[in-house]
């Protein structure tokens, strides 16, 4: 019975995007609080969402984080994107939520697998509700990864079982092929986001299974904003390329 709850809703989210004029959203795969700081610092101005992978920083406390990096965030009007990826059920998802990392206190948006049922939804929701705040939950749909098993039947099964919860703002797609984002826009209709991970503007970059799309065609395929690492991250001008994404991302 996902609902009943108050939640971060699309339109809030798409009309930050706008203030902040910019569809990037930077992927901060870095490994600890002073390094994922100074990048946000750095090209702050240029992302609209700082997507992290808190359980994957090495000197992660909960007092450093809030100030060095929730805040700063906060002040300059960037999401917090917490891409946690929660599969499990919703009480578990809960008290995830509400652990030592206290995603629940700052994330704005988190990452969700559809996989275990939709009282997932309910079971985040919930731990923001304990919290006294409100955000929204981004449902796996498509994979970037080579050889994921996120097909095209289970990608129809997600969008059509969480189109109409009112917690979810939308869909993580498949950034590396516009073709994938067109079928999920589809799918999806303009009422939820798409928001696409597999981002690059070199090719070159891709390691690990991971595959690349360019901004430019993943906009005009559908997407609400890009997700992007390593193109800035490991850029030797971290903040020219923010400000080449965001005008290749532009619409």
């Amino acid at each position: 019975m996902s609902g009943g709850y108050a939640c971060l809703s699309v339109d809030e989210i798409r009309s930050s995007i706008e203030d902040r004029k910019t569809r990037v959203i930077l992927a901060a795969d870095l490994f600890t609080v002073s390094e994922i700081s100074n990048m946000l610092h750095e090209v702050g101005d240029h992302i609209c969402m700082l997507k992290t992978h808190v359980d994957g920083i090495h000197d992660f406390h909960l007092d450093r984080w809030m100030k060095e990096v929730v805040e700063p965030a906060k002040d300059m009007g960037v999401l917090l994107f917490e891409d946690r990826k929660f599969a499990d059920i919703g009480y578990v998802s809960k008290i995830q939520m509400l652990g030592h990392q206290r995603i629940a206190q700052w994330a704005d948006v988190v990452t969700a697998h559809r996989i275990s049922g939709p009282d997932i939804v309910d079971g985040i929701h919930e731990a923001w509700r304990e919290c006294g705040r409100r955000g929204s939950v981004a449902v796996l749909a498509q994979m970037s990864s080579s050889g994921n098993l996120l097909d095209k039947e289970y990608c129809r099964a997600v969008v059509d079982s969480c189109r109409e919860i009112e917690g979810v703002c939308g869909f993580i797609g498949n950034g590396s092929d516009p073709s994938n984002i067109s079928e999920l826009r589809s799918l999806v209709g303009r009422d939820k986001m798409i928001l696409t991970p597999g981002i690059n503007l070199n090719s070159r970059e891709a390691r690990m299974g991971q595959r690349y799309g360019h901004p430019r065609e993943a906009i005009a395929a559908g997407s609400d904003a890009v997700i992007v690492g390593s193109g800035i991250i490991r850029n030797r001008e971290p903040l020219a390329a923010a400000m080449k994404y965001a005008e290749e991302a532009s619409v």
